[in-house]
């Protein structure tokens, strides 16, 4: 069953090509259904789950800017430590590119924060100046690193 909300992603030609780079960089995910245009054409539309959230994909062609993504919508992938960081980062990034902050703009245009649960931790710890070193420290990363976020809240 669908959830109340789903988010519904609009690409001009590539939904199929990118429902299937999202399951395969996603281990807790499956296509549930794949809708073609005649028997054997091009997807139309395709469901994904990913994580427990179902997405669906449609080839909507190019209708001016509605099929272009942008950074004001993305997608948020809470990372337990620096490893899921770094196996989310350089799976959702490769073809594409980053942006600041866990940040990056995958191949296909949509955006994504990669970001290690201790962020949230560290922005709100009871030690204000250690929250402030730690966002100075994570206005200046690309990809972030947990040790380094650690280390600023730290003072060290």
């Amino acid at each position: 069953m669908r959830g109340r909300i789903t988010p519904f992603l609009w690409f001009k030609d590539q939904a199929e090509e990118a429902t299937r780079f999202y399951v395969s960089v996603f281990k807790n995910a499956e296509i549930l259904k794949i809708d073609r245009l005649g028997e054997d054409g091009p997807a139309f539309t395709t469901s994904f789950r990913l994580d427990g959230t179902e997405f669906i994909a449609l080839n909507g062609g190019p209708e001016g800017d509605q099929s272009k993504f942008n950074d004001s919508i993305s997608f948020l992938v809470s990372c337990a430590d620096q490893d899921e960081v770094d196996y989310y980062w350089d799976a959702l990034g490769a073809g594409g590119k980053p942006i600041g902050c866990g940040w990056l703009k995958d191949k296909f245009g949509v955006t994504w924060q990669v970001t290690p649960r201790i962020v949230d931790e560290l922005l709100a710890g009871p030690d204000r100046e250690g929250a402030d070193r730690a966002l100075q420290a994570l206005s200046k990363m690309v990809k972030i690193d947990v040790a380094q976020l650690q280390a600023a809240y730290d003072g060290r």
